[in-house]
């Protein structure tokens, strides 16, 4: 969030000043921080996913170790 707000910022600098590349800078800053938060995202759902999973898999078990016929 941090790299977000100081790309901003950065971008900001640039368009007052009227210098580009500090403007890209910023911009690249703001997608860059972007990319990390998705990518955590993305990791979150996977290991929760695989968490569910595994909790699905227990609970089968469970019901199939209850038979009483």
């Amino acid at each position: 969030m941090k790299d977000e707000i100081k790309g901003k910022v950065d971008e900001l600098k640039g368009k007052m000043t009227g210098d580009k590349s500090e403007e890209m800078k910023g911009k690249a800053e703001q997608t860059g921080d972007k990319l990390r938060r998705d990518a955590r995202d993305v990791k979150e759902d996977l290991t929760n996913g695989s968490d569910a999973d595994r909790e699905r898999e227990r609970e089968s078990e469970d019901v199939s170790g209850k038979r009483s016929w």
